[in-house]
């Protein structure tokens, strides 16, 4: 069915009665239940943008890691994720301070580059850090989104005055879209408060292609100069449609605020003792069940229960990559949502977990004692433990 096809459908079903969502839970990659014509219209051009395969004549590069936003997330459908790690790279001096070579560039080192003037960014012989980080999948960024900043602020325990061992701490940002101080809830790191940043962060360190948000081009090592020859196109490279007054990034943001998250799998008696596990043992302080959205004029995001799994704060689980960003240090890393986990593999940020078990072994820190809980489970304990997890 096509795209004007199923949107006469919407149209016809709100002109004359019924609807065009069924009552099932969406499926990975399906829009939010309940839109409206207008709604479902820009989800479906935000992901004719998503999955659209950029070249140089539109901004590509000159170094890039991908050529569409659907590259890097396509598992199990469109907004998820895929075994495609970007890299990091960064120094730590004799006092253990951590910086990146270019603050303006980043830490980001892309994978490819436009080959026509040699544009390849490299790795200097000095870097004594190096990372790896697969995507994170967007499924119900809007929901996300839409939780307040209060509500994480209010899960912070900096000080651990609480004494469980558990600190998370709010990655306080200035958001780009905005100008405003806001709480970092996207990307590995909390680096990005909005959708509409992430989105552009994205577009320019991944593809290389520039907008009003980030208007430089971002590849290290690459002089002036030669970036005039790797890179003609006037910056910003991502303007607005002259018939739709609309920039990628806002077709990227309408996508990802729209995209469903996943629903949860069969729920039984074992799935169900094992989420009682997965408080007990701590789990829950961190990936808390869920949380709330703010009051909206949007329906589809008014006081709305997102079961994320998530405090969406950042913590030293003993899993970071050494890289600090925006708000977080190096140790840190925000705790990723376990909705739609089921159908996530690899796991952790750089993928170096195959299963859950794997996963859960190598926290430690602030997650030490969770995992020490893990490790003293009973057999039947831990089966269903695993067995809530593989319900996500």
């Amino acid at each position: 069915m096509t795209r004007s096809v199923l949107a006469a459908l919407v149209i016809a079903c709100v002109l004359f009665g019924g609807s065009p969502v069924a009552q099932s839970p969406p499926a990975p990659g399906d829009p939010l239940p309940g839109l409206t014509p207008v709604e479902f219209e820009l989800f479906s051009i935000g992901l004719d943008d998503f999955l659209e395969v950029e070249d140089a004549e539109e901004g590509l590069g000159p170094a890039y890691n991908g050529t569409s936003c659907g590259g890097c997330h396509n598992v199990p459908a469109v907004g998820g994720i895929s075994p495609v790690a970007e890299l990091r790279a960064g120094m730590v001096d004799a006092f253990g301070n951590y910086s990146d070579f270019d603050p303006d560039a980043g830490s980001l080192f892309q994978l490819f580059s436009i080959p026509t003037h040699g544009c390849q960014v490299v790795i200097p012989g000095e870097a004594n850090v190096i990372a790896r980080r697969v995507p994170i999948p967007v499924f119900g960024g809007g929901l996300v989104e839409a939780i307040p900043d209060d509500s994480l602020l209010a899960l912070a325990d900096p000080l651990d005055l609480d004494r469980d061992g558990v600190s998370g701490r709010a990655a306080v940002i200035e958001d780009v879209a905005t100008g405003n101080l806001r709480v970092g809830r996207f990307g590995w790191k909390s680096q990005q408060a909005t959708l509409l940043a992430f989105g552009a962060d994205a577009y320019l360190n991944e593809m290389g292609i520039t907008s009003d948000l980030f208007p430089n081009e971002q590849s290290f090592g690459i002089d002036p100069e030669l970036m005039r020859l790797c890179d003609p196109l006037p910056d910003p490279e991502d303007k607005e449609e002259p018939a739709t007054g609309r920039r990628g990034i806002d077709n990227f943001e309408s996508f990802m605020t729209f995209l469903a998250p996943i629903g949860r799998g069969a729920i039984d008696d074992e799935v169900r003792a094992g989420e009682l596990v997965f408080g007990t043992v701590g789990c829950a302080t961190c990936h808390v069940p869920s949380l709330q959205t703010g009051p909206s004029t949007n329906p589809l995001f008014d006081r709305k229960t997102v079961s994320l799994y998530s405090d969406l704060l950042l913590h030293d689980v003993g899993t970071g990559d050494g890289i600090a960003q925006a708000a977080a240090a190096p140790n840190e890393v925000r705790t990723p949502a376990l909705w739609g986990l089921r159908f996530r593999r690899p796991l952790l940020h750089d993928g170096s977990a195959a299963t859950p078990t794997v996963a859960i072994r190598a926290h430690g820190v602030e997650a030490d004692l969770a995992r020490r809980g893990f490790d003293d489970l009973d057999v039947a304990s831990r089966a269903s433990l695993l067995a809530f997890l593989g319900s996500l």
